[in-house]
C-alpha cells in the first residue's frame, strides 16, 4: 500500500497521470505464479507433491505425467477448486503419420464447424443451455447481503455452475481439435478478431434531441456477443494450434474478408450471393452450395494460394 501512494505522489510530482491506488479485494486474485521451480516452491514427482513456502508440501492429484524440463509452478484458483498448473520446456513432440490431406475450417454459431469437405459440427451452445441454472444461482446470489457468509457460499455456487460450463466448452473444443489434427495435415481457418467483434455496439446520440440516443442494435448485438463467447472460436483456435504444433501438423490463418460472399467456383464477390444464412447462390454463374461449405472452401483455396505465394 505504501509503495503504491508513493507511485501516487511521485506522478503527481511529475504531471503525469497518477492513477489513483484502488482497494484489492481478496476475490481479485485467483493465482500465484512463482517463475522458477526451487525458488520459493518445488515440484515433487515421486511423492506427487508441491511444497509452496509458507504453506508447506501439498498433496496433488496429477492427471498425467510431468515431461521436459519444469520451468514455472503456478496455482489456480477456480471456485472451490484448486489447480496446479505447471509449464515445462524440451517436452517431446509426438508426431502423427503423414497425411496429405488439407482442409478449410469456417467456425460459425448455426454450426459450431463446418469443413471444406462438407462435414459440420453442430454448436453445443453450453451456456445457453445452462442458462436458467446460472439465472437462478445468480438471483439467489443478489438477494444476499453483502460481506456476510450467506454471499460468500452463493458466489461460489455461481462461480461452480460457470466453471463446469467452461469445463465442458473446454473439453468440447479439445475433442473436436483432436479429430480435425488426427485426419488432416494442413487445416486453414479464418484469422478472425473475436475481441473486436464482441465489442459493444457504440451509442448514436441523437443530433435534434439533446441527451436523446437513436436506436443502435445493441439488443440483437449483445445477443450475438454472447453467442460467439458460447461458441468460444478464440479458445479453439488455440487449443487447435497446441494440438497441431504437438503432432507435427500445421494450422494457417487467412483473411476472412469476403469469404463467406465469394462464389468458390468462378470467384464472384457480391453480398447478395448469400441468399440466406444456410443458402449460397451466386448471381453470375448461377453455382449453389450450403453457404459454410462455400466458406470453409474459399478459406482453404486462400490458405493453398498463401502458401504457394510463400513457396514462389
Amino acid at each position: 500500500m505504501n509503495k503504491a501512494f508513493e507511485s501516487f505522489f511521485r506522478r503527481v510530482k511529475a504531471g503525469e497521470t497518477p492513477g489513483h491506488p484502488r482497494f484489492k479485494s481478496v476475490d481479485r486474485f485467483d493465482s500465484v505464479l512463482w517463475p522458477k521451480d526451487g525458488d520459493g516452491c518445488r515440484w515433487h514427482p515421486e511423492t506427487r507433491r508441491v511444497y509452496l513456502k509458507g504453506i508447506g508440501h501439498v498433496r496433488v492429484t496429477q492427471h498425467r505425467k510431468v515431461e521436459g524440463t519444469l520451468k514455472t509452478i503456478q496455482v489456480k484458483r477456480e471456485g472451490r477448486h484448486w489447480h496446479l498448473v505447471l509449464s515445462c520446456d524440451g517436452v517431446a513432440t509426438k508426431h502423427l503419420p503423414r497425411t496429405g490431406a488439407v482442409v478449410g475450417l469456417d467456425v460459425g454459431i448455426a454450426s459450431f464447424l463446418v469443413t471444406s469437405d462438407g462435414e459440420s459440427v453442430d454448436n453445443p451452445r453450453y451456456t445457453k443451455a445452462s442458462a436458467d441454472r446460472l439465472a437462478s444461482a445468480q438471483q439467489v446470489l443478489a438477494r444476499k447481503q453483502r460481506g456476510s457468509n450467506n454471499r460468500r457460499a452463493a458466489r461460489e455456487s455461481v462461480m461452480n455452475r460457470h466453471r463446469k460450463v467452461a469445463n465442458k466448452r473446454r473439453h468440447f473444443h479439445y475433442q473436436v481439435a483432436r479429430q480435425l489434427v488426427a485426419k488432416y495435415g494442413l487445416l486453414v481457418v479464418e484469422d478472425l478478431k473475436v475481441k473486436n467483434m464482441t465489442r459493444r455496439a457504440k451509442a448514436k446520440a441523437d443530433i435534434e434531441s439533446v441527451g436523446q440516443f437513436l436506436p443502435n442494435g445493441a439488443a440483437a448485438k449483445t445477443a450475438l456477443n454472447r453467442s460467439i463467447n458460447d461458441a468460444g472460436w478464440a479458445q479453439f483456435r488455440s487449443i487447435l494450434e497446441a494440438k497441431a504444433e504437438e503432432a507435427g501438423r500445421t494450422v494457417l490463418g487467412v483473411n476472412p474478408r469476403h469469404t463467406s460472399q465469394t462464389c468458390h467456383e468462378c470467384g464472384h464477390v457480391e453480398p447478395g450471393n448469400r441468399v440466406t444464412q444456410a443458402e449460397f447462390r451466386c448471381r453470375r454463374c448461377g453455382h449453389e452450395a450450403h453457404a459454410d461449405v462455400n466458406a470453409a472452401r474459399n478459406i482453404l483455396g486462400a490458405g493453398l494460394a498463401l502458401l504457394a505465394a510463400h513457396a514462389a
